[in-house]
């Protein structure tokens, strides 16, 4: 009898409301990712350098209200995805669980701990920092609220660290880096068993 090949861990998720439509579509063990489309350019490249250096297939088209400014788009990218991620780990037997990593761009230095353990938390560290400036209209304080997003509906614990620098585009992709190396480590299936004592996530 031939084993029985691992189910995918894929998710497609849409979430539409008045303020934002988005799709995210996940695949943990692909490599091959499509730009992403957010009609910010800036949110694009980071999105981009989360497949990029996670490793992961993702796909994001988003439209929202811009006009205002990219809080919501941002905010309910880090929801969708969440979702995704979710949905993709399935009941997260057999994953790693635990990322960590550090990752520098010039002068800064970030480091994100992530735990895929189905419970929510989020300690940002870099919101009591003095950072400089924007990125393309986009701070540390959107990016704050997509890694909550991420983490409330992902089931995500996640730890983010700012060592050194203060100027708003290093620090924010930085720790975008940093969480997408984490999350790749993380979500890597290292064994047939379920990653808790308590025998469920």
């Amino acid at each position: 009898m031939s084993p029985t090949a691992p189910a995918p861990r894929t998710a497609s998720v849409t979430r539409t409301t008045a303020e934002t439509d988005i799709t995210v579509r996940l695949d943990l063990d692909s490599t091959v990712y499509d730009v992403s489309h957010s009609g910010h350019g800036f949110f694009d490249h980071m999105l981009d350098a989360l497949a990029r250096h996670g490793r992961l297939g993702l796909s994001v088209a988003a439209t929202g209200d811009l006009h205002i400014e990219p809080h919501h788009l941002i905010e309910d990218t880090g929801i969708t995805l969440g979702q995704a991620l979710s949905q993709a780990l399935g009941d997260r037997r057999g994953i790693e669980r635990y990322g960590s990593a550090f990752v520098p761009m010039d002068e800064t230095l970030a480091h994100a701990v992530i735990d895929l353990s189905g419970r929510a938390h989020l300690a940002f560290e870099p919101e009591t920092l003095d950072v400089w400036g924007d990125a393309g209209g986009m701070t540390h304080y959107h990016l704050r609220e997509f890694l909550r997003g991420l983490c409330n509906h992902g089931g995500v614990t996640l730890h983010v660290r700012v060592l050194a620098g203060r100027e708003a585009h290093h620090v924010i992709e930085a720790v975008i880096k940093a969480l997408a190396r984490a999350l790749r480590d993380a979500v890597a299936v290292t064994s047939a068993q379920m990653p808790s004592t308590k025998g469920s996530l």
